[in-house]
């Protein structure tokens, strides 16, 4: 893949890249490295900060960015203080046992940060084997989508974002005009930390590579239950105690398609899920529409996971397009972002509890 300006991010995200071959295997991070050993992908080295140079005053992104390390995810990081950011805030302060202000004040930064805060933003290179893709044009109609091989990225910038849970645009707000984005280029992103990939027993889908790509941890806090608030727009999770140990922003229900209210328990967990498009099951569906088999991808229907429920037909996935959760409306299942779907996803199993309230 050649480097391509920043400047040119918007034209980008309309236009696709060309398919490339798939990147090297991962290789387990603490090993040492033969000469002829891949690279790991997914390891982004940080690089020294500029000399001379004035220190960036990123207090809502270096929040953000520590909210998401807690498991209180503000959604896209992109250093605004907007709805996600105080929902998530509000819930840190309910775990930590704050006033529950939703305002980043003096007693919430100690709290988040502690003695020695963390950067907003690094400094990375990006991996070669990162850079390599494989990238796909994605048509917008379903049947359409199921010739594809798979529902990856579209393209570098894409991946980039979703890698440190932020957006395209964003990236952009970060970087000079003139920077190059490619394989060993340097480039500032939200301070997200690399993950090793986890080598899970029967993981035939390559679903330790998916966490690595998403910098999400495979060991999270074990859930004793959900509890899924249409009023406030969050999925929370619960340990046996009832404490608030994670919260992520949602988009559930319609008109339509109204979030089911009542009490249902997890049945299933499928990573990295084929999607069987039913066209009967939408009622926006076209009448052209046939039934299809969609492959895996995070830019599939239902993201990188579905998190299936004792409701029939209904789940907790994620999203082709993070940007609009919570502000959009979904098919009645809840939508989370790619990253909060997989990191939900290492914290439930088949029984955990799921409680959808109004």
């Amino acid at each position: 893949m050649r480097p391509f300006m920043l400047s040119s991010l918007i034209a980008l995200c309309a236009t696709a890249c060309n398919s490339q071959p798939s990147a090297p295997a991962p290789q387990e991070r603490g090993q040492e490295q033969q000469s002829t050993a891949p690279a790991d992908p997914y390891a982004f080295a940080v690089q020294p900060e500029p000399a001379n140079q004035p220190q960036r005053a990123d207090s809502i992104l270096q929040a953000q960015v520590a909210l998401d390390r807690a498991g209180f995810s503000p959604g896209v990081i992109d250093g605004k203080e907007g709805m996600s950011f105080t929902d998530a805030l509000r819930g840190f302060q309910q775990a930590r046992g704050l006033p529950e202000s939703g305002k980043y004040d003096e007693a919430a930064a100690k709290a988040l940060l502690g003695d020695n805060p963390q950067p907003a933003t690094w400094l990375v290179r990006i991996p070669e084997g990162f850079a390599k893709g494989p990238f796909f044009a994605i048509p917008k109609d379903l049947n359409d989508q199921a010739k594809l091989p798979a529902l990856g990225y579209r393209n570098l910038l894409e991946r980039l974002a979703e890698r440190f849970h932020t957006r395209p645009e964003a990236l952009l707000a970060l970087n000079p005009a003139n920077t190059k984005v490619g394989p060993g280029a340097v480039i500032r992103v939200p301070a997200i930390a690399n993950q090793p990939v986890a080598r899970i027993e029967g993981d035939d889908r390559g679903w330790g590579e998916t966490l690595a790509s998403l910098a999400v941890a495979a060991g999270q806090t074990q859930a004793d239950h959900i509890v899924v608030d249409k009023s406030e727009g969050l999925l929370k999770v619960y340990d046996d105690k009832d404490q608030l140990i994670a919260q992520f922003p949602a988009t559930m229900g319609s008109q339509h398609d109204p979030l089911p209210i009542g009490d249902w328990t997890i049945k299933g967990v499928s990573r990295n899920p084929d999607f069987h498009y039913n066209p009967d099951l939408f009622w926006d569906a076209d009448e052209s529409d046939k039934k299809a088999l969609l492959k895996p991808g995070p830019n599939g229907p239902v993201g990188v996971v579905w998190i299936d429920l004792s409701k029939p037909h209904y789940g907790i996935h994620g999203t082709p397009e993070p940007q609009n959760i919570g502000r959009t409306e979904s098919h009645g299942c809840i939508r989370l972002t790619n990253w909060d779907a997989a990191r939900l996803a290492q914290m439930v199993k088949v029984g955990t509890k799921a409680h959808f309230q109004p």
